[in-house]
């Protein structure tokens, strides 16, 4: 069976290199005679694959020494309580909705102090970003949060918001890695390693040291702050070890590809060629205004449900995987992150094309 192009949104494709790496050493790591699933965490071999892919991740975001690297467990959602447990020291933040998951971060918020959603681009489905140059935020906000890829909606922001001073919070599990980033605009950014890094299982918090601290907000567990973890370099309990394995080869590959720069670059030119087919058809369109379109996720509709169910269907058997958009969108989606090579975006609008030809 040959491999498909998988265009879900997560778990996602991983680069085929790292997974026949992977598959090579299952048996026998590194001449440890054991595969990196049954090692100990506590052992020098482990030591040095998790030391390692924090090195060679601080290498790839340059990622300044006052930042910590935490690779953490419970995905990104489990960052919406942890967020306001360890940073709302005034009980109060600042929140724009730019989809799903901000908005359900936004409302694990509210079970921990006064979370404000001081933008939204709600009214429009989140086909949108709002203008985030002049938010209503309070002197006394602790954090002003943003989802800076929408994954479902396909957004992405151009801009970071003007926070007013105030520590800027990214979840950027969709957009991880696509592009260069300037760590130092953010008091912490963090995502769900499974689009466009590794397995599911693993998040990874890039925080900067003086939020951590014991001031959290009575009752958070001890596995909820982000002291524990940063005092016990990840390792407080047993971490998930082969996900971050399969990381760190990610990174080495990344790397060896170019870095941040030559994705960035890979990354607008696949989406180019998807996205200027969308502009000129005739059948299908974007639900994205151009400005907001993110490199990583494409939702495109034909205005006609069954239409759309047809083509999700005939392009599967075409061997294009994971083509249906959301529920909350409708329609298509195409999921292409790093991973993803560039024929397979090209086959796809040729595959396009053809239903395009033979439907309208």
């Amino acid at each position: 069976m040959a491999r498909v192009y998988n265009f879900s949104a997560g778990p996602a494709v991983l680069p085929e290199e790292v997974l026949k790496e992977a598959a090579a050493e299952m048996l026998d790591y590194n001449g440890t005679g054991m595969s990196v699933m049954e090692m100990s965490h506590r052992s020098k071999a482990y030591q040095q694959i998790i030391d390692d892919a924090e090195k060679d991740l601080r290498e790839l975001m340059n990622i300044p020494d006052n930042y910590k690297v935490l690779f953490l467990q419970g995905g990104a959602s489990q960052q919406f309580a942890m967020i306001p447990m360890n940073l709302m020291k005034n009980k109060k933040a600042a929140y724009i909705i730019t989809g799903q998951w901000a908005k359900k971060a936004y409302q694990e918020a509210q079970k921990y102090g006064d979370a404000k959603a001081v933008a939204s681009s709600a009214d429009k489905t989140f086909s949108y970003i709002p203008d985030c140059s002049d938010l209503d935020i309070d002197d006394d906000t602790d954090y002003v949060y943003i989802c800076e890829n929408n994954t479902i909606y396909g957004t992405k922001y151009k801009e970071l918001p003007n926070t007013k001073g105030k520590i800027l919070v990214s979840d950027v599990s969709s957009c991880f890695l696509s592009e260069p980033v300037d760590v130092t605009k953010y008091g912490v950014i963090y995502g769900g390693v499974q689009k466009n890094i590794g397995p599911a299982g693993v998040v990874i918090v890039i925080i900067r040291e003086d939020l951590i601290t014991e001031d959290v907000l009575p009752g958070t567990p001890t596995m909820l702050q982000y002291k524990t973890h940063a005092d016990n370099g990840s390792m407080y309990n047993t971490p998930p070890c082969y996900g971050i394995y399969i990381c760190g080869k990610v990174f080495k590959w990344i790397k060896k590809q170019g870095g941040l720069e030559a994705m960035k670059e890979r990354n607008e030119k696949k989406a180019k060629i998807l996205y200027d087919f969308l502009d000129s058809s005739k059948l299908f369109k974007g639900t994205v205004v151009p400005k907001d379109r993110s490199l990583m996720n494409v939702p495109f509709v034909t205005g006609n449900e069954e239409l759309d169910a047809k083509f999700v269907k005939e392009a599967k058997e075409a061997g294009f995987e994971n083509l249906k958009g959301h529920r909350t969108v409708g329609g298509m989606r195409a999921s292409i992150y790093n991973a993803m090579p560039i024929e397979g975006v090209e086959k796809l609008v040729e595959f396009m094309k053809k239903f395009e030809a033979e439907n309208m």
